[in-house]
């Protein structure tokens, strides 16, 4: 499974790397599970949450090979209600994401990234979540899409969202189960030696 990790300036830290190493220890477990990968607006270095890191994309989405499932980390609330006006990061970013889903590829966002599809009509219809920071901004900007307040995550099939930060960890953990069952989600839990507790889903 390709899986395509999108980052832009000030991405969050954790709502990345979290889910990332999920799915790169179930690479390295379960060699070609998972193909993991970076994609930009460019392949330019974009900094993390605070300016600590610049990371550079592995490709960008003029290049970046088709993706299985699109893993979109969110930011603080400030940096996602501005990017959902910047018109240029929509028109690029966030219509590769519409055009990727649209031919059948999954879209996995964590914490505040699924506020980044509230222009896109991807959320429509679906039962969705995010961070409890910005519940209320995600059922003004989808008033087609049931918000659910009391999940950890939210797996409608093509659209996974979750609630805040570390509840990426736990979507992706759900997610290796789900694709190559509990005993590789099991190890992956045992070498992080991940506390994990019992949620909503």
């Amino acid at each position: 499974m390709n899986v395509a990790f999108l980052i832009y300036d000030q991405v969050e830290a954790l709502d990345l790397n979290g889910p990332l190493d999920v799915f790169i220890k179930a690479n390295v477990i379960a060699e070609g599970s998972y193909n993991c990968y970076t994609v930009g607006k460019t392949k330019d270095a974009v900094f993390m949450e605070a300016n600590t890191m610049a990371v550079i994309p592995t490709y960008d989405v003029q290049t970046v090979p088709q993706p299985d499932m699109i893993v979109i980390p969110g930011a603080n609330p400030d940096y996602v209600m501005a990017y959902l006006q910047d018109d240029d990061f929509q028109n690029t970013v966030m219509s590769w994401v519409k055009e990727q889903y649209d031919k059948g590829t999954t879209v996995f966002t964590v914490c505040t990234g699924s506020m980044h599809l509230s222009k896109t009509g991807i959320l429509n219809h679906y039962e969705i979540t995010t961070h409890s920071m910005l519940l209320d901004a995600l059922e003004e900007y989808n008033p087609q899409s049931i918000v659910k307040r009391d999940a950890r995550f939210v797996d409608q099939g093509q659209l996974i969202t979750t609630a805040g930060i570390t509840a990426g960890i736990d979507a992706a953990l759900y997610l290796v189960e789900k694709h190559h069952g509990k005993k590789l989600s099991d190890t992956i839990v045992t070498l992080f030696e991940y506390q994990q507790k019992e949620f909503k889903h």
